[in-house]
């Protein structure tokens, strides 16, 4: 590296750290003179650097006449962060310092977009789905016609949606283990809690697999009642799926039970 070259980028060093310390909020600097610069900083897409800029304006003046604002672009910044933690920290003090706010619902909706955003696999802990679902509810129950009412409302089939396939792998766990009453619980509950998913017409399906499995083996004296249960099932499924993709998976198992069942009354 030749003289000039150690000169441009000792130049170039002591220049760039000029702007920063010139962006940077310092001591002395009023409350307008720092809106600017935390502003300045979220304008340039430089969302950590202005989530603490903003910080700092409100703790300077929270009751300020820029406060709102503040408190606004720092819940934005923290969710352009991807701090979506911290963003819903933020947006509920938003909408419950502001309640009166134009901004008011969509800070309700974006703070139930972050639990929406944090939603793990759906064999992973749902904690943020269940969240997710009660503030989109609460959402479309304060806003029905609200901008955001159909995103809330899609947001709530996707996530139910999730918590169906949760409880039905967990039906399929339980056959897996052969714990055959245990399997028909769990499907019978996406029945019951999910019937609009996807997951619900093959759960019914599932639910004929398991109690055929239960009777099978169960002692003779409780097989009669169980092997009934395929029945009902399938008496059910008719009436909710009459055309569901595994209607003839489960009339396979109907057939089982009712040869079994006319074994047991020979």
């Amino acid at each position: 590296m030749n003289r000039n070259s150690g000169l441009l980028i000792l130049l170039s060093l002591v220049l760039l750290g000029a702007c920063t310390n010139k962006n940077a909020i310092r001591p002395g600097d009023t409350l307008e003179v720092a809106f600017h610069k935390a502003t300045q900083y979220y304008n340039r897409g430089k969302y950590p650097e202005a989530a603490s800029a903003f910080e700092t304006v409100l703790s300077l003046g929270r009751g300020s006449s820029i406060a709102e604002e503040s408190q606004w672009l720092l819940a934005q910044s923290y969710f352009k962060s991807r701090d979506y933690v911290m963003a819903i920290a933020e947006f509920q003090r938003y909408h419950g310092t502001y309640p009166r706010s134009e901004r008011r619902s969509e800070a309700e909706f974006m703070e139930a977009y972050c639990h929406y955003l944090l939603s793990p696999r759906y064999n992973l802990d749902q904690t943020d789905t269940h969240k997710a679902i009660e503030l989109f509810q609460l959402y479309l129950s304060r806003y029905p016609t609200g901008d955001r009412a159909q995103d809330a409302a899609t947001h709530i089939e996707s996530l139910r949606t999730k918590l169906a396939r949760k409880t039905y792998s967990s039906g399929d766990l339980y056959l897996r283990v052969k714990q055959y009453d245990a399997a028909a619980i769990y499907y019978g509950l996406v029945i019951d809690k999910y019937p609009e998913t996807p997951w619900a017409e093959r759960a019914l399906a599932r639910q004929a697999e398991a109690y055929l499995l239960f009777a099978d083996n169960s002692v003779q004296a409780r097989q009669k009642e169980r092997y009934e249960m395929v029945l009902e099932v399938h008496r059910k499924y008719v009436q909710l799926f009459p055309n569901g993709a595994n209607r003839s998976l489960i009339e396979d198992y109907v057939d089982r039970a009712r040869v079994a069942l006319s074994r047991i009354a020979a």
